[in-house]
């Protein structure tokens, strides 16, 4: 009985000693988990998806039940002009960041196979969207990312938390003299107007785009318009590139229905600004007021890629801005 007694004594010693190692072992395993999931979250992800047939790039950061925002890229660049943004909004945000079809990385269709045009560029990234299941994000949009963005808020009102514009033009105020070769090739539609703006794929536009207003050029990482110039030599991508361009009318048509939704729907608004845009004025910055009377619009000394001299100072007034947004 004795002996039993003692036998029991050292199965139960060794059960705790058992069960006290065990949880040790457990609260270190969920420390270094908690802090494995907090040093990845602010990494970030070079993704592909496939959407509608085609591989959609996109660059994904941030905790992963955060608030999201969609940034949308312009012409003539990608999710690269990010670069710096992101770094400054994952600490909070889930950031979310795709290459538009025929741009960056994703996929480049052949003009037989798809219509370059921003309707089905917003199309496609409906798709995405749907295929990402973001059910509520702010938006960001810079240049050509407006007319596919301000699309996909007409049609997604209930998704939509709020929005930033850099440089993304929703009227007419906003379209300059650098406008004017574009707007004789929309009145004619003629291969010769069509022709002479072939130069907008080339080397010297793309640094005419970036530099022009940078008071500072040292500011303006060379891998920007250079990894730009790379894909826009892809094969065909000048036609594409074209075909957009002379699209872009039908954005301008869609102008009055972006200022409608702004006037029903009164989404929250940050417009930020290069106050020295060759191609897309202050004029056009200012004009959201027209349409939402409590836009928060903020001028940079700086030209049309305002990200790439101010990033800091425009990442640190999104942050501001989101804390004002629903959840």
């Amino acid at each position: 009985m004795k002996k039993l007694s003692t036998k029991v004594i050292w199965i139960s010693i060794l059960v705790i000693f058992t069960l006290s190692t065990n949880y040790k072992i457990m609260a270190q395993s969920f420390a270094t988990t908690k802090l494995g999931a907090e040093s990845t979250a602010h990494k970030i992800y070079h993704r592909k998806v496939e959407v509608a047939g085609h591989q959609i790039f996109y660059r994904e950061s941030g905790p992963i039940d955060a608030p999201i925002i969609l940034l949308l890229h312009g012409y003539p660049t990608s999710s690269h002009m990010f670069r710096n943004l992101i770094p400054i909004l994952n600490q909070k945000y889930h950031i979310i960041s795709p290459d538009l079809p025929g741009f960056g990385f994703s996929d480049s269709p052949e003009r037989a196979d798809f219509n370059y045009t921003f309707e089905n560029l917003a199309i496609v990234m409906q798709k995405f969207i749907e295929k990402l299941n973001l059910k509520r994000f702010a938006v960001y949009v810079f240049d050509y990312g407006a007319p596919t963005g301000y699309r996909i808020m007409l049609n997604n009102p209930e998704k939509i938390t709020g929005f930033i514009s850099q440089n993304g033009n929703a009227y007419t105020e906003g379209l300059g003299p650098a406008w004017d070769a574009v707007k004789k090739y929309w009145k004619s539609n003629d291969n010769k107007d069509r022709d002479a703006l072939r130069g907008f794929v080339k080397e010297q536009e793309l640094k005419f785009q970036y530099f022009t207003g940078v008071d500072d050029p040292e500011l303006i990482a060379p891998e920007t318009y250079l990894l730009d110039q790379y894909f826009l030599d892809r094969p065909d991508s000048d036609e594409k590139q074209l075909d957009l361009l002379y699209d872009y009318q039908n954005n301008i048509a869609l102008y009055p229905a972006f200022h409608q939704y702004f006037r029903k729907h009164q989404p929250k608004a940050l417009i930020v600004w290069g106050n020295k845009d060759p191609y897309f004025l202050p004029a056009g910055a200012e004009a959201y007021r027209n349409d939402l009377s409590n836009a928060d619009v903020k001028f940079y000394n700086t030209g049309h890629f305002a990200l790439e001299t101010h990033a800091m100072e425009i990442g640190q007034d999104i942050l501001q801005f989101m804390e004002t947004l629903p959840k």
